[in-house]
């Protein structure tokens, strides 16, 4: 760990809550408002804000711009949320802005309620900035309103991706509640794009904030959309008479891809791309842990997925017409609603295996309770004896013509990632 990162660690994980952006708005003025000297595509979203930010980043890259990506959490180390055309911001970078700003946000009188994810946004603002990005791909961390993110004016474009129950001790516990915050990217006048699939009641939330900040909404159609052949590879489809494919499984990422592609008409009003740059961004673009083939023969997947709407997903992206039936490694967080989770892969297991220890914290589900949270929603599980990689190994020795699944929270892909040297 560097000497940036260990700064970045005396702040909070999650910071004083908060009910304004007063706290964020603050700490960037006293840095020089670096962001508003940026153009940004904001993403929110439950589900597919990440693999939608890859896509634009693809996209834009390939038409010749400068791009900014800033994504969280981090998958394999730190730096990897900051990126610029896809190099990752190098420790000698972090260290100089870290550096520069530092006696500022320590003098600041708001320096104890800062959170990690404040601290790295700043630092990625002043990165891109330094860098020259020409656009900003801006992930949201939690929500919308009142993500720290939200305090940039003016996004190329605003695009909400799927939405439902996650985070809900901070969001709300109910969709219309929870599409509230997501909703609350949408500004005056720009342009906004919404996932198709989405609940009524998300549906009608954003519409009535689109409304009111008289913001052109799409939500686009998938009957326009046409799947032609999909596997563990991705999927081709045909939208609106044109062909695509994607390198990520799943019609999930098909739906992510019509998004895309819709936001991108906005977009290119202000950084004009052609058909092939959306062709080719959506099918180079690809994110660690989302249903990744560590290996073919025999099958290892890795995937991040951590609420019911993910698991889901991932359900639907790994199930094949020969019924492959998968040892399933699982560890996931307190927070989750890991009930609801897990009932959508018991139909693909031939058992579970949960792991813990995977993240600091204590954030992790104990392992023991969530093999008998598994057993109860009906599911074959065992927590594990070993370590997290001596289970993976042992499941691939014992399952070798089904498929070892790895999954449960991203933090768990990052420690698996890390490791993964030691699987074969």
């Amino acid at each position: 760990m560097t000497e940036s990162e260990k700064y970045v660690n005396t702040f909070s994980g999650t910071g004083k809550a908060v009910d304004n952006l007063e706290r964020i708005t603050s700490l960037l003025s006293a840095l020089g408002n670096p962001q508003n000297k940026l153009r940004f595509i904001h993403i929110a979203g439950t589900n597919g804000k990440g693999s939608m930010a890859q896509m634009f980043n693809e996209i834009l890259i390939h038409a010749g711009y400068r791009v900014g990506l800033f994504t969280s959490p981090y998958i394999i180390e730190y730096s990897d949320r900051i990126k610029v055309n896809n190099r990752n911001i190098s420790p000698d970078e972090l260290d100089d802005i870290v550096r520069q700003i530092r006696p500022i946000i320590d003098a600041h009188p708001k320096r104890g309620e800062f959170s990690q994810f404040e601290i790295t946004q700043a630092v990625a603002f002043l990165y891109f900035v330094k860098c020259g990005c020409n656009v900003v791909v801006l992930e949201t961390g939690v929500g919308g309103l009142l993500d720290s993110t939200n305090v940039i004016r003016n996004p190329v474009a605003c695009v909400i991706g799927s939405v439902s129950y996650d985070h809900t001790a901070i969001l709300g516990d109910t969709l219309e509640k929870i599409a509230f915050q997501k909703s609350g990217i949408i500004k005056p006048g720009c342009p906004c794009v919404l996932s198709p699939g989405n609940d009524e009641a998300v549906i009608r939330m954003v519409k009535e904030k689109a409304a009111k900040e008289h913001s052109p909404l799409i939500i686009p159609d998938l009957r326009d959309c046409r799947v032609i052949t999909r596997d563990i590879t991705g999927s081709e489809f045909s939208y609106k008479g044109e062909v695509y494919r994607t390198s990520m499984p799943g019609l999930h990422q098909v739906s992510n891809a019509v998004t895309v592609i819709e936001a991108m008409k906005f977009i290119s009003e202000s950084f004009p791309v052609t058909y092939e740059n959306v062709s080719a961004g959506i099918k180079k673009a690809r994110i660690f842990g989302r249903v990744e083939v560590l290996s073919k023969a025999p099958l290892v997947i890795l995937d991040g997925a951590h609420n019911p709407d993910g698991m889901k997903a991932l359900a639907r992206s790994i199930s094949s017409p020969d019924n492959k039936r998968y040892t399933i490694i699982i560890g996931m967080h307190k927070d989750k609603n890991s009930f609801e989770a897990v009932k959508n892969l018991i139909p693909l297991a031939q058992q579970f295996i949960t792991v813990d220890g995977f993240s600091a914290g204590n954030r992790d589900l104990d392992k023991h309770d969530l093999a008998r949270l598994i057993r109860k929603a009906g599911g074959n599980a065992a927590a594990a004896q070993g370590g997290i990689m001596e289970e993976i190994r042992h499941a691939i020795r014992e399952n070798p013509d089904g498929g070892v699944l790895i999954c449960g929270s991203l933090f768990l892909v990052s420690y698996v990632k890390t490791n993964s040297g030691k699987i074969f």
